[in-house]
């Protein structure tokens, strides 16, 4: 796999950077529409997946290349190898949120909580109504002992959707159920 990070090298440094995302604005507010309008989790679980779909699909077939490489190694437990596939694709999409988030998560996993951070703090300037990217800012934000943070974070997750799991986080943190 660190074949197609080396064989994009060239092609990257050409192009320098991927075509910018396609506008899905109007497709993600009918999704976010529907699920804070949801009846129960598992009808914001088929939503939320659907949400996931759009985020999961990169610019280009390059960089779904580097989104695949990372992710496969991180479930693979190489840490190193997904961090520098999602790099490459940062490096190469650096406006498509996902890379972000994605980089975010393998140094969660990996327990450095402030590259996280900083990872999620950029995927969230991209996407500012991320689920996935809210709800990992606000467990970064646990483990760096950052509790008003994240509720902060958690309870804006919950304005989108008002049945995630996460939302257990809450009692933890204020004392108080939602």
């Amino acid at each position: 796999m660190a074949l197609v990070v080396i064989a994009l090298l060239p092609a990257m440094a050409w192009a320098q950077t991927c075509a910018p995302p396609p506008d899905r604005t109007g497709e993600t507010a009918a999704l976010y529409a529907q699920l804070g309008a949801s009846r129960g989790p598992e009808e914001a679980s088929l939503l939320s997946a659907l949400l996931w779909r759009i985020w999961l699909a990169a610019p280009d077939d390059a960089a779904q290349d580097l989104l695949d490489e990372g992710m496969t190694a991180r479930v693979a437990g190489d840490y190193a190898a997904s961090v520098a596939a999602l790099s490459a694709l940062i490096l190469y999409c650096p406006d498509y949120a996902e890379g972000w988030n994605q980089r975010a998560f393998t140094a969660f996993l990996a327990g450095d909580f402030a590259s996280a951070e900083e990872d999620l703090d950029r995927a969230l300037t991209l996407e500012p109504r991320h689920l996935g990217a809210l709800t990992g800012r606000a467990m970064t934000h646990i483990r760096l002992g950052n509790d008003s943070a994240a509720e902060r974070d958690l309870r804006a997750a919950l304005r989108l959707n008002p049945w995630l799991a996460e939302r257990a986080l809450l009692e933890g943190l204020d004392g108080t159920d939602i």
